[in-house]
C-alpha cells in the first residue's frame, strides 16, 4: 500500500448500451509510486471494485454480458448480436473470452449419460459424457472404445445410473469401470428401437396384413398441400426420412432410369449413388424384397447355436463374454 500520488489521467472505459445507443465512461484514476526500492512495480494505477480491471477497456458489467454472449452463440453469431446491442466487438474476441474463463468444477455425476458424436463422420468419433440431471456435458473423450471409457469411469467413481445406447463397446466399460451402475437406455433410443422392431415386423409380415379400408366420406376435406411432403422426381431420390421410403424411392428412380436406357454408371452419377447400391436395386423386381431382405433369408455362423444361446439367455446369463466363451 502507498499513499503517495504518482499522477492522474483519464480511462475510457465501454460500457453497457443505453436506449440502444454506445455508452462511454471517462473516469479519473490516480497513478500511485511505490516507496519500496526494492519492488519490480515502481508505479500502480488504483481500480474501482466493481467497474474496472487492470488492462481492461470495458466496464464490469460489459464484460459479465459479452462473456454470456461468447458462451451462448460463440463466435460470428455473438459478434452480430453484441452489434445488435451497440457493442462492436469481433468474433476473435469473444473466442478469447471464453478462453480467459476458469473450467468448471469436475463432479462426479449419479446418473451418466454416455453417447457417441462424430469428429469426421464416418471415419473419427468421440464420447460424450452427459450429467443427466443437469443436462450438461461433464467431459468429452477423444474416441469411443472401451478402454477410454472404463478408464474414465474408473477414475471417477460414484456413478449410479448409466443412460446409453446398444453399443457392446459402452455396455463393456460399464461393466469394467462402474460394475455396480445400473444401465438404462434414454427416451430416444427407446423408441428409435421401438420404431425399427415394429418396421421389421411390418414389413416380415406386410403379405398377411389386409388393405385398409375407406371409410371417409367422399367430401372429407383434403389436407392442406403444404404439409405433404413434395414427391420427388425420378432423377432426384429423398437422402433423409424412414429406411423404407428412401430405398422405394431410390427403387423407383433407377427403374425409371433403366427404362430411359441408361447403364448402371450414368445411373449411379445421376442420383449420386454408389455403383453397388444401384445395381442391388436394379436386381431388386420390388422394393420389398431389398427391405425384407435386410432382416431374413441372411445366413450367419451364429444360426447353429442360437438355440443353445436362447436357452442359456433365458436362464439368467446374458453376459456376452461368458456367452461366447
Amino acid at each position: 500500500m502507498s499513499g503517495r500520488v504518482h499522477s492522474r489521467y483519464v480511462r475510457r472505459l465501454a460500457d453497457t448500451a443505453v436506449a440502444g445507443r454506445p455508452v462511454v465512461i471517462e473516469l479519473q484514476v490516480r497513478r500511485f509510486r511505490c516507496r519500496d526500492r526494492a519492488c519490480r512495480q515502481a508505479t500502480f494505477v488504483e481500480q474501482v471494485d466493481g467497474l474496472t480491471v487492470r488492462h481492461g477497456r470495458r466496464s464490469t458489467g460489459l464484460q459479465t454480458v459479452l462473456q454470456q454472449v461468447a458462451v451462448m452463440l460463440a463466435g460470428r453469431a455473438g459478434a452480430r448480436l453484441a452489434n445488435t446491442l451497440a457493442v462492436r466487438t469481433s468474433r476473435s474476441t469473444l473466442l478469447r473470452l471464453i478462453r480467459r474463463l476458469p473450467e468448471p468444477e469436475a463432479h462426479t455425476p449419479r446418473v451418466l449419460g454416455v453417447d457417441d458424436f462424430a469428429l469426421r463422420k464416418g471415419h473419427n468419433y468421440g464420447t460424450i459424457l452427459v450429467d443427466i440431471d443437469t443436462r450438461r456435458p461433464i467431459d468429452l473423450l477423444p474416441d469411443r472404445t472401451t478402454a477410454t471409457v472404463a478408464a474414465w469411469l474408473a477414475d471417477h467413481p460414484g456413478v449410479e445410473v448409466i443412460c446409453r445406447d446398444r453399443s457392446t463397446a459402452y455396455a463393456e466399460a460399464g461393466r469394467l469401470g462402474a460394475p455396480d451402475a445400473v444401465h438404462v437406455a434414454d427416451r430416444w433410443h427407446v423408441w428409435k428401437n421401438l420404431a425399427e422392431a415394429v418396421e421389421k415386423t411390418v414389413i416380415q409380415h406386410r403379405a398377411l396384413l389386409r388393405e385398409p379400408e375407406n371409410t371417409a366420406p367422399v367430401h372429407a376435406a383434403e389436407p392442406p398441400e403444404s404439409l405433404d411432403p413434395a414427391p420427388s422426381s425420378p432423377g432426384e431420390p429423398r437422402q433423409s426420412g424412414r429406411l423404407s421410403d428412401r430405398v422405394r424411392e431410390q427403387h423407383a428412380a433407377v427403374h425409371a432410369l433403366l427404362d430411359e436406357g441408361l447403364g448402371l454408371r450414368p445411373i449411379a452419377r445421376r442420383l449420386g449413388l454408389a455403383r453397388n447400391t444401384v445395381r442391388r436395386l436394379a436386381h431388386a423386381a420390388t422394393a420389398d424384397e431389398l427391405l425384407v431382405g435386410r432382416w431374413t433369408g441372411r445366413t450367419s455362423i451364429l444360426d447353429p447355436y442360437k438355440p443353445y444361446l436362447h436357452q442359456r439367455w433365458a436362464e439368467g446369463c446374458t453376459v456376452a463374454r461368458r456367452l461366447f466363451e
